[in-house]
C-alpha cells in the first residue's frame, strides 16, 4: 500500500536538512521525499510499505528531534458501488450486538473459570 509521511524535525541550517534528506532516502520503500513547511522543517515521504516508526527512530538518531505529523494513504480509487454494498453489509453486522453479555446496558466479556486439578500423582510427595 502506497502511504504519505509527514515528519516534523528541529532542522536549522543546510547542513542537517541535507543529512535528513539523506537518511530518508536510503530506507527501504522510499519513493519521493520532498520538504515542506513555512521553515521547512518537515519532510513528506511517499513510498510503498514505509515503517514510519522506524524512519522517525533513524531520524532521531541521525538528526535530532523528529515527530510524525501525519501518516495517510495515497492513489487509493473510490467506487461508489463498493461502498453502496459495504453500507449494507455494516447495517446487518451492526444489529449484533459485540458482547453477548449485557448487564444494565454495559457490555461484559465472559470468562471460563475452572478450579484446579488435584488429581495429579506426583512422584516426588
Amino acid at each position: 500500500m502506497k502511504q504519505k509521511v509527514v515528519i516534523k524535525l528541529s532542522m536549522h541550517d543546510q547542513k542537517s536538512r541535507k543529512k535528513a534528506l539523506k537518511t530518508v532516502a536510503g530506507h527501504t520503500g522510499v519513493e519521493s521525499t520532498a520538504l515542506q513547511g513555512q521553515e521547512k522543517n518537515q519532510i513528506e515521504v511517499v513510498g510503498e510499505g514505509i515503517d514510519a516508526v522506524l524512519l522517525t527512530t533513524l531520524l532521531r538518531k541521525n538528526v535530532g528531534y523528529a515527530e510524525i505529523v501525519s501518516v495517510s494513504p495515497v492513489g487509493q480509487k473510490k467506487d461508489t458501488e463498493k461502498k453502496g454494498g459495504d453500507k449494507s453489509k455494516k447495517a446487518e453486522k451492526t444489529n449484533e450486538p459485540p458482547y453477548p453479555n449485557v448487564y444494565n446496558g454495559v457490555p461484559y466479556p465472559m470468562y471460563e473459570i475452572r478450579e484446579p486439578s488435584y488429581d495429579t500423582c506426583c512422584t516426588i510427595m
